[in-house]
């Protein structure tokens, strides 16, 4: 029977988001004007910003952006905010919108060596504890003068190629056969299937190592997470500025959340420990070779040239020649024309990863106009200030870390940076101790946000990936096998903050 109108319109919204999860947000969206009604806008602001980490949380079950956008779109219609607002909100952050579009798209053009040089350290090195040590720290060194989602996406895109290879063989396949479908188990060998459960429990340890790796090394530049570069500007630091002030607390942390990938890996707890089977090794290096022997000296020119740009971006970062978004068009523009990549839908491939969580940072900032609007946080910012100077670190330390892991550390950022800037501006607090809340609000956002996937888009991405069902990745796997680091990150972070700024 062909549905009528009304039931087309009902199956379109949200897609194939749960109905419960449908329902709550026409709930959100019918009970906000009466709740404007009957208890006023700052009743209302604060329902608004509930309602907007639901989404945050259940990203999941559908992708903020659509259900954020509509609490942002009605938040102006009943004018909770202005368009002027949202618009001002917008401009102001335009750094950190060029950090997403253009060098994340200019990292994409990178990929080729990245993923050399962490196939390299793959099969290189036989030790399993080395080798998680060498992606953790090869993770946070790249995170910290690239950025954290797209170093997220090579060890996906590597771990996808790793598995497919060894699945292919699996099932009986050779190496250079096409058209496998490696999320299909059916055909697999009885002989290979506990040979490929290691597989997975060993590239879940991995891919987990590098993705803390990540945070260690994002939260210590402003380029290394969306949210840095916020900060930065608010703070009027550089690229050196903003690591030396953060230095403090983020070395130790990046120490500590080393020596755990070690004990992780030593102790061979919570999901950690597993080593790659001598018979899958063996695969993948055949693998390996076989690409090696196809690689022209058109291939190797292009790994030297992406080699070269990206010390000059190091460079230019370190000596901050240029705004970061401006620094990433120089990248897509060096490495597209020296690599031959001139075709403009060959470009627009990478853009694809950076643009919807674009999108999503402009609703945030939709949110964030509301929050000033209405003064929203202004009750619970005096608060914190009211307390003794000594503590007020540690709090908005502690308070940044808890929302981050529960909704988004850039969404959290964005509003206490906003709010404690205002608060310098109107002169009630001094130039140090401004210093000193920016210094807990960057690390506070950053590091407790490991707790789950909602708090740092890299793990999002990482959680929604094509990898994730592969080797059996599920959100309370990813939760548990992040607990350690958590518990590390946060203590040592905590006091950091309160003791070495």
């Amino acid at each position: 029977m062909t549905p009528t109108l009304t039931q087309a319109f009902k199956k379109n919204f949200l897609g194939n988001s749960p109905g419960w999860y449908e329902a709550a947000i026409i709930a959100f969206l019918l009970i906000n004007p009466i709740c404007l009604y009957l208890f006023g806008p700052f009743v209302t602001g604060w329902m608004l910003i509930g309602e907007f980490i639901f989404t945050l949380a259940m990203a999941l079950k559908c992708y903020p952006l659509q259900p954020g956008g509509l609490l942002a779109i009605e938040a102006v219609v009943l004018g909770m905010t202005s368009p002027e607002a949202v618009y001002q909100e917008t401009v102001s952050n335009f750094p950190v919108i060029m950090l997403l579009m253009f060098m994340v798209a200019g990292i994409y053009f990178m990929r080729d060596m990245l993923l050399f040089t962490f196939t390299r350290i793959l099969l290189g090195v036989k030790s399993k504890t080395l080798l998680s040590f060498l992606f953790c720290a090869t993770g946070a060194i790249l995170s910290a003068f690239l950025d954290a989602l797209t170093v997220t996406a090579v060890l996906i895109t590597i771990s996808v190629g790793f598995y497919s290879v060894y699945h292919k063989v699996a099932s009986g396949k050779k190496i250079v056969d096409d058209g496998h479908d490696h999320s299909d188990d059916q055909s697999l060998i009885s002989n290979h299937r506990q040979n490929l459960e290691d597989f997975r429990a060993f590239l879940r340890s991995l891919i987990m190592h590098g993705a803390v790796g990540t945070a260690l090394g994002g939260v210590m530049t402003l380029v290394g997470e969306p949210q840095n570069l916020l900060i930065a500007e608010r703070a009027s630091w550089d690229f050196m500025e903003f690591f030396l002030r953060m230095a403090p607390v983020t070395l130790p942390v990046f120490a500590c959340g080393l020596i755990t990938c070690v004990l992780l890996e030593k102790t061979k707890i919570l999901g950690y420990g597993a080593t790659l089977p001598d018979e899958v090794r063996q695969v993948l290096q055949e693998s390996s070779d076989y690409e090696d022997s196809k690689r022209t000296v058109y291939d190797k020119a292009a790994l030297v040239t992406q080699g070269i740009v990206a010390v000059i971006l190091v460079l230019s970062l370190g000596f901050h020649v240029a705004e970061v978004g401006v620094i990433g068009l120089m990248v897509i523009v060096l490495l597209t024309a020296f690599n031959g990549i001139t075709e403009e839908h060959r470009i627009g491939h990478a853009f694809e990863e950076a643009l919807p969580f674009t999108a999503l940072l402009v609703v945030f900032f939709a949110i964030v106009a509301v929050i000033h609007e209405q003064h929203l946080f202004s009750p619970v910012i005096g608060w914190v200030l009211a307390m003794d100077e000594s503590i007020q670190p540690g709090m908005f330390f502690l308070a940044n870390g808890l929302l981050s892991a529960i909704s988004d550390n850039v969404f959290v950022a964005t509003v206490y940076i906003n709010e404690v800037k205002a608060v310098f501006d109107a002169g009630d607090i001094s130039r140090e101790h401004f210093d000193k809340l920016v210094i807990a609000i960057n690390t506070g956002t950053n590091l407790p946000s490991v707790a789950t996937p909602n708090g740092q888009a890299a793990f999002l991405f990482l959680l929604t990936s094509a990898l994730a069902p592969l080797i059996r990745l599920s959100y309370m796997r990813m939760v548990i096998m992040a607990m350690p680091y958590t518990i590390v990150l946060t203590i040592v972070g905590f006091f950091g903050v309160m003791y070495n700024i």
